[in-house]
């Protein structure tokens, strides 16, 4: 059994509304997802709760619907491991390395991201498979620059013992190869 996770981070239909290049990103993710469930890979989905937010809003986009066997987990935090069961559902795995994506890069991608590291696991970020909200027209940084500044930041942050890298779609492998 592969000691890899896919996780998907708040890629809700009403959150992705104004996100950036959300098209691209979509099918990003639902390739990968596609491919780690070939490999027999957890596909862990992540769902944002809001207050006083009609459900329907709340559900995961309808390019990435979660097939049978997919593990579906609600928070209340930007932190996908706060008040959830997911390092539960991990360990019962043996889960050891994450690959992550979604929605937003500077929100819960990255407190999940961190958390998944101080929690003792092995990361791998897509760099094409999570974006954030787009931005008014002038301002800066703008939501590519912020997706890009992510990626970067954990192309270069260092956690003991742990490994940690940034790659896009087409690299991550869902196999027992020692490459990402």
């Amino acid at each position: 059994m592969p000691d890899t996770a896919l996780l998907i981070i708040d890629m809700q239909r009403a959150l992705l509304k104004d996100a950036h290049d959300v098209e691209a990103c979509l099918s990003t993710v639902a390739e990968l997802a596609a491919r780690a469930r070939a490999a027999r890979v957890p596909v862990v989905y992540l769902r944002q709760r809001f207050d006083q937010v009609p459900a329907e809003w709340l559900a995961v986009h309808p390019a990435l619907t979660p097939e049978p066997g997919d593990l579906v987990l609600d928070k209340d935090s930007a932190d996908s491991f706060l008040g959830t069961t997911l390092g539960e559902v991990l360990a019962e795995r043996a889960v050891r390395r994450l690959v992550v994506t979604g929605y937003a890069s500077d929100y819960c991608v990255d407190s999940t991201s961190r958390s998944a590291l101080s929690h003792g696991y092995d990361l791998v970020l897509v760099a094409d498979g999570h974006t954030t909200v787009e931005r008014p027209d002038g301002a800066v940084p703008t939501a590519a620059q912020i997706v890009a500044h992510h990626s970067e930041i954990f192309s270069v942050i260092q956690y003991a013992g742990r490994s940690i890298t940034v790659a896009p779609a087409k690299e991550i492998l869902f196999d027992t190869s020692p490459a990402v």
